[in-house]
């Protein structure tokens, strides 16, 4: 025997006293002293020690010269090595002193250690383990040569090691199964709308009988799938990536019937939105406050009430209203045609170029005044005024073009039935230009005082279709008209927007000062470009126009007139 190892328990023994032990242990230890040999005071089960019972185990080795004490737990392994390494180095002084730390301290190193070691071991299994169906004889025959499981199974041992592995497989299945059920559910709404979109069908029925019902319905196993075992989650449809079907049994679940419940409440708002739909037309046909043309902001007061805005917001009314708005101005403008051609009597004297007088004007919309489909134009006077325009034009020039049936006019469609299918020779490599849905697009700026440009935009219009068309030797364009009468630095008068770049200005004159507005404004616009990077103005094509009065075709003042827009 070369040494000692002198161990005391310091734990709370049962039937057991601690100063009896000391007692004996004290006689043994005078009896080795008497060998000779280095011994050292070994304190087991720390783990459990009494703190009086470690107290007097110190004073105990204190009492005796150069006796020291190591503080073990064999159950958690600490100190264990320490103390029989204690030993060895007092058996053999070449080797280095070790430093005798108390148990608690080696407790909290040997614990950070061993989280150390488990940390790096859990990245380990993360990294190496991705698949819930890994078994453990696999898994361990892989990591076997990493250092992290080395060291983790030399500190806590292989079944620790093990279990940490199956912790891991079953989080991984866990959120395989997490994954699914959301994928199911995420899909189950669709379910129900394409099984059961009926309301009157389900509306009073409970979770549980609209599962007997789903089962009922064609299309139930194309959404659904029955499985002989239950629950779901504990088959190997979990495993089945293919099968993309909702097990049936989920439906007995909370989720899912939160879902029948919100499918149930989704079918409802929607027939109450129907509903509030319904119920906003029928007012806007009955009420007797919209008329055509009359902006939403002065209807909405007679029409809306809180029911309406409870249940659609204030845009989908708009739209409504929108749609509206565009059937009664239709049925205003057809039966606004049918007055007109009803007197026709009132077209009859007008000048062969059909441009009625003011005073003309005047006659006509006093006699028609008083009808009821005149006055159903009153927010729209522009649009009256250019119908008249149109259909005086029509009575003098009866052509498709200006047929106000257009594009329903017979002619216009024996025309696209004759050219859909008889083609000429001579046009087989061309496009037919009436059957084109491209339709090219004129913005023009009438620039003229005095009420010249808005009094030529209502000619023009009269010559177009009821959509703003305007035909010009067989090819269909889309006009917007600006008429400009004012100071063009203000933005109103401005010849460009940022929804409208002119191609062109038709600039109208009458007198020297009507004259020299259409150079000054010319200028102007010119001058508000300068320096832009697209400036449109310089090169934008200009036509001036002599707009000479009625019956007045000669005279000095005309002369005059014409050689100053030649010079301009």
């Amino acid at each position: 025997v070369d040494g000692f190892l002198l161990c005391v328990d310091v734990s709370r023994g049962m039937n057991r006293n601690f100063d009896e032990q000391l007692k004996f242990v004290s006689n043994l230890y005078n009896q080795l002293a008497k060998t000779k040999k280095p011994a050292v005071v070994v304190l087991t089960k720390c783990d459990e020690g009494v703190e009086r019972y470690i107290r007097d185990a110190h004073a105990f080795a204190l009492s005796k010269k150069n006796l020291q004490v190591v503080e073990t737990s064999a159950r958690s392994n600490v100190n264990v090595d320490l103390a029989f390494g204690t030993l060895v180095q007092l058996m053999d002084k070449s080797r280095g002193k070790s430093k005798i730390i108390p148990y608690f301290e080696a407790l909290k190193q040997q614990s950070q250690q061993i989280a150390a070691a488990k940390d790096k071991y859990e990245w380990l299994v993360g990294r190496i383990v991705k698949n819930h169906n890994e078994t453990w004889a696999n898994v361990s025959r892989k990591m076997q040569p990493s250092s992290e499981y080395q060291d983790y199974v030399y500190l806590e041992g292989t079944q620790k090691a093990k279990k940490l592995f199956l912790q891991h497989v079953h989080r991984l299945k866990q959120e395989h199964i997490e994954r699914r059920r959301k994928m199911y559910l995420a899909v189950l709404p669709q379910a129900l709308e394409a099984l059961i979109p009926d309301l009157d069908e389900i509306d009073h029925l409970s979770c549980v009988k609209a599962e007997k019902l789903l089962e009922t319905k064609p299309d139930f196993l194309k959404w659904f799938v029955v499985l002989e075992e239950t629950p779901w989650d504990a088959t190997s449809h979990v495993d089945d990536v293919e099968n993309e079907r909702i097990p049936f049994d989920l439906m007995e679940t909370q989720p899912a019937e939160q879902l029948y419940e919100a499918h149930l409440e989704k079918l409802r708002n929607e027939r109450k939105r129907a509903e509030m739909r319904r119920a906003f037309k029928e007012n806007l046909e009955t009420s007797p406050f919209i008329t055509p043309g009359k902006p939403w902001e002065e209807a909405r007061s007679f029409i809306m009430n809180e029911d309406f805005y409870m249940w659609l917001e204030e845009s989908v009314y708009m739209e409504i209203y929108g749609r509206h708005q565009k059937q009664i101005i239709e049925k205003a403008k057809e039966e606004f045609q049918e007055l007109l051609l009803e007197y026709s009597e009132l077209f009859y004297e007008l000048e062969l170029d059909a441009k009625p007088s003011k005073e003309k004007m005047g006659v006509i919309q006093d006699v028609l005044g008083e009808e009821q489909r005149f006055k159903a134009l009153q927010k729209l006077q522009a649009e009256r005024d250019a119908l008249i325009l149109k259909h005086i034009h029509f009575v003098y020039h009866p052509t498709k073009e200006t047929c106000p049936s257009c594009p329903l006019c017979v002619d216009w469609k024996i025309e696209q039935l004759l050219g859909s299918r008889f083609i000429r020779p001579s046009e087989r490599n061309q496009k037919n230009l009436l059957a084109d849905p491209n339709v090219d697009r004129i913005n023009l700026v009438i620039l003229g005082k005095d009420g010249l440009a808005r009094e030529l935009a209502n000619e023009i219009r009269a010559l177009c279709t009821n959509d703003d068309k305007y035909v010009i030797e067989g090819k269909m364009y889309e006009l917007s008209l600006r008429p400009i009468e004012g100071n063009v630095r203000l933005p109103v008068n401005s010849f460009q927007t940022p929804t409208f770049q002119p191609h062109g200005c038709l600039c109208l004159y009458n007198s020297k000062e009507s004259l020299s507005y259409v150079v000054e404004s010319i200028e102007k616009s010119r001058e508000s470009t300068i320096g832009r990077r697209e400036n449109h103005l310089v090169h934008l094509p200009l036509t001036l126009i002599l707009v000479n009065k009625r019956g007045d075709t000669s005279g000095e003042t005309l002369h005059s007139l014409v050689q100053q827009g030649q010079q301009i």
